[in-house]
């Protein structure tokens, strides 16, 4: 019987015409390609308050955080693509994944993050593609259990590394984006025989 990996693919971006965005929709076409069901998300579609244990306590967990957490829950792994701020990763990301490793009653903990899969990616501007910030979302990844493939890539120099149709212009780099796909695919397939 063959297995149908289950991926959520996102940028930790809220800008409408992220360059992460675009990178991480490539992967996950690939992804799509070899199979995989893949769920897409924007996280401007899933505003969150910083994280603040005072408003946890007082609230509980937001309804967008548990929309999060149930999404996260029901894949086998990730495609991320992550905007480099400051050499490290987007506030915004910071706190999507804060919110949904938080506990919930009847709940394993870690459960959107614990043995899941992962593969990581940046575009940015400048000269590094986002290197330095993919190193952080590694260990921050790590430290929730989520296995990241070893390989990453970075475009760089991304204000001029896409065409009119969001595809990257340097052929070799593209096809470098949806092998990530396709390998993160075969992966969850394969460790799900």
């Amino acid at each position: 019987m063959t297995y149908n990996a289950k991926i959520l693919a996102f940028a930790g971006s809220t800008r409408k015409s992220s360059y992460n965005k675009k990178l991480s929709k490539i992967a996950a076409q690939a992804a799509r390609k070899e199979g995989a069901i893949v769920t897409y998300i924007d996280l401007n579609d899933y505003p969150l308050p910083l994280y603040d244990e005072d408003i946890e306590t007082k609230n509980g967990i937001p309804e967008n955080a548990l929309k999060l957490k149930q999404l996260f829950n029901e894949t086998d792994g990730f495609i991320i693509s992550s905007p480099e701020y400051n050499s490290s990763i987007s506030g915004v990301l910071k706190n999507t994944i804060d919110w949904v490793s938080r506990p919930v009653k009847n709940e394993p903990v870690l459960s959107g993050f614990k043995n899941k899969i992962a593969v990581i990616l940046s575009a940015s501007p400048g000269n590094l593609g986002g290197l330095r910030g993919l190193s952080q979302l590694r260990h921050v990844l790590n430290n929730l259990y989520v296995i990241v493939l070893p390989e990453q890539i970075t475009i760089s120099n991304a204000d001029k590394a896409f065409n009119d149709t969001d595809q990257l212009i340097d052929a070799k780099k593209q096809e470098a984006i949806e092998l990530l796909g396709k390998n993160l695919t075969t992966t969850i397939n394969k460790l799900n025989r």
